[in-house]
């Protein structure tokens, strides 16, 4: 699977990426198991080749909080990595994914300095989109909120067919419900809501988009 636009492998030159798969080792986890945990505290981080993870935390009710959705090319743990601090949130695989695994990031980092500095251009865009994300939870309902999600997910992994944009999705209602700050059935309604106004086909973990334009408009 090719890296997402934008994503920190996709930056790199050919000698970047060969030198930080030098630095590192290829490893894979299968889907639902936990990659790395919030509180823990490490100086490697992961490169993701194939595949898609959740990074979530957990409020103190227990309740699971989606924070992102992340694909090929991500790199995942690089603030604990850097910072020796304990690790912000759980990164679990929502597939079978593959990546390459780097210890001692920092070191890496200091012998090649255009990587460090794509690096602070890709932290500051995560703190921009963090930013966006709790101006959305405020003026947004939950349908607006579900269709921005669906939005971001059609534009990142969506795949043109005959009756529209078909999402594979790897996230349960659950997930998306804790991606979207809202409840399972709060979700279940925003869907229906969608559904029956002819803007989205669902199925099981998977959703056919049939009207972007009129999805943006419910976005907004």
């Amino acid at each position: 699977m090719d890296s997402e636009p934008g994503e920190f492998l996709s930056l790199l030159t050919d000698e970047e990426v060969q030198a930080l798969r030098s630095a590192g080792r290829i490893r894979r986890w299968d889907r639902g198991t936990a990659v790395m945990s919030e509180g823990d505290t490490s100086d490697w981080v992961l490169v993701l080749l194939e595949g898609r993870v959740k990074c979530s935390s957990h409020t103190s009710a227990g309740t699971e909080v989606v924070l992102a959705v992340r694909g090929p090319g991500a790199l995942l743990g690089e603030m604990s990595s850097i910072d020796g601090s304990p690790r912000s949130a759980t990164v679990t695989a929502l597939e079978p994914i593959s990546g390459i695994v780097v210890r001692d990031f920092p070191s890496f980092l200091e012998s090649h300095g255009r990587i460090a500095v794509l690096l602070m251009e890709l932290v500051t865009g995560k703190l921009r989109d963090a930013d966006r994300k709790r101006i959305e939870y405020g003026a947004f309902d939950t349908t607006g909120r579900v269709a921005t999600r669906l939005l971001e997910l059609a534009e990142r992994y969506g795949e043109k067919t005959n009756s529209g944009v078909r999402v594979a999705l790897p996230l349960s209602q659950d997930e998306l419900a804790g991606w979207t700050g809202a409840s399972r059935e709060a979700v279940s309604k925003a869907l229906r809501t969608l559904r029956d106004r002819g803007l989205i086909e669902t199925g099981r973990r998977r959703v056919v988009i049939h009207d972007l334009d009129g999805l943006r408009k419910r976005a907004r």
